[in-house]
Formats: C-alpha cells, structure tokens, sequence
C-alpha cells in the first residue's frame, strides 16, 4: 500500500451540512500552492458525492477518500 506524505493543511468540517464541507474546502484550496495536500474531515454522508463531483470537475485531485469511524476523509492535491 502507498502511503501519502502527511498534508500541508487539515481543515475539520465535522459537524457541518451540505453545502459547508465542500465551501470550507474550497477556500482553503484557494489559499494553498498548486501541488500542496488538504485532508478535510466531514461527518455529513452527501459530501462524498460532493468532493468526487468537484474534484472531477475542477483541477484538483482527489488522492484518497475513505471511512473512519463515522467520518469521511478526503485527501486533495492542490493543481
């Protein structure tokens, strides 16, 4: 299994409904450098439809989703 180097920011959204997750994610991918890892935490199921629908439609990347104990992690590549 490939690990990922640790991210340059974690933003935690736990807590927060659909549209925020997303909202909050957006604007701190704004304030990073093409290339740099964001790790967002939610704990609202509809933003893994949310994060896969941007990621493929934006230029970030999504490296990694997965479950953990009811919460849902994101890992994002700036681009």
């Amino acid at each position: 299994m490939s690990s990922l180097p640790d991210p340059d920011q974690l933003l935690d959204t736990s807590g927060l409904n659909c549209p925020l997750p997303l909202l909050k994610a957006k604007q701190a991918l704004s304030r990073m450098v093409p290339g740099q890892l964001l790790q967002v935490i939610a704990t609202d199921a509809g933003s893994v439809r949310d994060f896969k629908a941007y990621t493929d439609q934006s230029d970030h990347t999504l490296l990694k989703s997965f479950t953990e104990q009811d919460r849902f992690i994101y890992i994002i590549r700036r681009g």
